[in-house]
């Protein structure tokens, strides 16, 4: 594990506008995506994947230096997120959206790419390299969520042994009724047209962002659509109900690509034990953690996670 608490200077003029890029729209199996790219088409491709609420717009203080260290920089909104399709009937989990990734490395990328991703994102990024490994040439996480990596051991994360059943049709009745009897209706209005949004994403910075139009732009525009609901459930339900093989354990002992973790020391939503557990999943996985960063390391200390990004990929034998 690193620790980091200083930072190189950035270079390049201070950027933190959320509509950085070109903006274009993608149909992917008649579900419209929303991307957006910077930087010059004969560089190396280098993906970026929001987390959860956000959009490819949290990325406002990354693509600029990523576009002028030499990467095209791509950013693309999951389905169910930002400005890409709100659908409620699809299972809207990391095995999905790593779908979508991959047809958009396919169809518009054209490339073998390097994807970051935050929290979400991160965990997105890697199931696309597990399960579709091909265009994919290394991944970074800052952080990498999921609730399984304190809850199984190594030896769990490589079982094939099915649940019951009747313990499956148990678990997935009780999951969705408790997801449907969850009032979002009320809570997610409420929260998006309050001061209490304010406090919810304050909830994964350490230092004050309190009036930060731009990032309450990014994280309550896609909130107010009308599909914003059904979506949340969709993926509520679906997260909940994933197999072993489509969880963070699992996908660590089975990746092939270099792989890298950035961390906020002071993360309280996804606390930085959890980076120290992804160590016993796959001994080779290097953890840096910037320290006065909370969970968003990417867009809180922008100038540090930067550097770290570019140095480890310079190291990579990746032909930069």
């Amino acid at each position: 594990m690193v620790v980091l608490t200083g930072v190189t200077p950035v270079t390049e003029p201070f950027i933190e506008d959320i509509d950085w890029g070109a903006h274009h729209e993608w149909n992917w199996n008649g579900l419209i995506c929303h991307w957006r790219q910077l930087g010059e088409p004969t560089h190396p491709p280098l993906v970026l994947v929001h987390g959860f609420a956000a959009g490819c717009g949290h990325w406002r203080r990354n693509a600029p230096t990523l576009a002028a260290a030499g990467w095209n920089v791509y950013g693309m909104d999951l389905i169910g997120f930002g400005a890409s399709s709100q659908p409620d009937s699809l299972a809207l989990d990391n095995r999905l959206w790593a779908r979508q990734l991959n047809g958009f490395l396919q169809e518009v990328v054209r490339r073998p790419s390097v994807l970051v991703g935050h929290s979400l994102g991160g965990l997105v990024a890697l199931t696309c390299g597990v399960f579709f490994p091909d265009l994919v040439v290394a991944i970074i996480a800052a952080p990498l969520p999921d609730p399984t990596l304190l809850m199984l051991s190594p030896d769990m994360a490589d079982s094939n042994r099915r649940r019951p059943l009747w313990r499956r049709r148990t678990k997935r009745m009780v999951v969705k009724l408790l997801c449907r009897a969850l009032p979002l209706e009320v809570i997610i209005p409420l929260l998006v047209h309050s001061p209490l949004l304010d406090l919810a994403i304050q909830t994964a910075y350490l230092g004050p962002v309190m009036g930060d139009l731009g990032l309450r732009r990014v994280i309550g525009r896609p909130a107010r659509r009308p599909g914003a609901i059904p979506a949340l459930r969709a993926m509520s339900v679906s997260m909940a109900l994933r197999p072993i093989k489509a969880t963070a354990p699992s996908l660590l002992k089975r990746l092939a690509r270099p792989m890298l973790l950035i961390w906020g020391e002071e993360d309280i939503l996804v606390p930085l034990d959890v980076g120290w557990q992804c160590q016993r999943f796959r001994l080779d996985l290097s953890l840096t953690v910037i320290s006065g960063s909370g969970h968003c390391p990417h867009d809180e200390k922008p100038g540090l996670f930067n550097e770290v990004v570019l140095a480890w990929l310079m190291g990579l034998p990746i032909g930069r």
